[in-house]
């Protein structure tokens, strides 16, 4: 048997193992969400862009296959969309799970902070990077009342952003926001 060659970097790529996808679906059937685009979620996500000043936000729900962006603000001025550079694509609203930094959200179901995805091994070669070309990140868990971490908020940039405190700060903000309205949500359901 041939010996098996060493990668010191192959545990940095993983997309974290999420054993709560289960009954985050469930949770996410009995709240009647998660699986088709919502307008008051894109309108959010169109704030939370505004916000940041970031060119994509995002209300995401993730299950044990993919993401699906209930909510989704992206650039539509001529040049500036993701895509327009050759060999990259344009996402739309689903997206496989080991793509992008939402996952890791979840798993730590705590707000995740990159001014620049490449200077993160761990971060930096995730699909996203060259897909997209996403080198900024800002995302904070979706934390029901039952303490499940429902989904993310989060926005991109194709440039290193600043995010800082500030940053921090608004996205927890809008993800605690947005929880409350779908709690209210909740509360409607017959």
């Amino acid at each position: 048997m041939p010996p098996k060659s060493y990668d010191p970097t192959s545990h940095l790529l993983l997309t974290p193992e999420d054993s709560e996808a289960p009954l985050r679906v469930v949770r996410l059937r009995e709240l009647g969400i998660g699986g088709v685009p919502v307008a008051e979620f894109d309108e959010f996500a169109r704030e939370l862009a505004r916000l940041t000043g970031a060119p994509w936000a995002m209300v995401n729900f993730i299950d044990e296959r993919r993401q699906f962006f209930a909510g989704l603000h992206a650039p539509t001025a001529p040049g500036n969309e993701p895509g327009t550079a050759p060999g990259r694509s344009i996402p739309g609203r689903v997206m496989a799970r080991d793509h992008g930094y939402c996952p890791h959200v979840i798993a730590r179901r705590r707000a995740l902070v990159l001014e620049d995805v490449c200077d993160y091994p761990r971060f930096a070669g995730n699909p996203m990077v060259d897909e997209i070309g996403v080198r900024s990140y800002l995302g904070a868990p979706l934390m029901d009342r039952t303490g499940l971490a429902l989904g993310t908020v989060c926005v991109v940039a194709q440039e290193p952003r600043p995010w800082g405190l500030q940053g921090l700060q608004t996205i927890k903000a809008k993800a605690a926001e947005l929880v409350a309205g779908i709690l209210r949500r909740e509360q409607r359901l017959p």
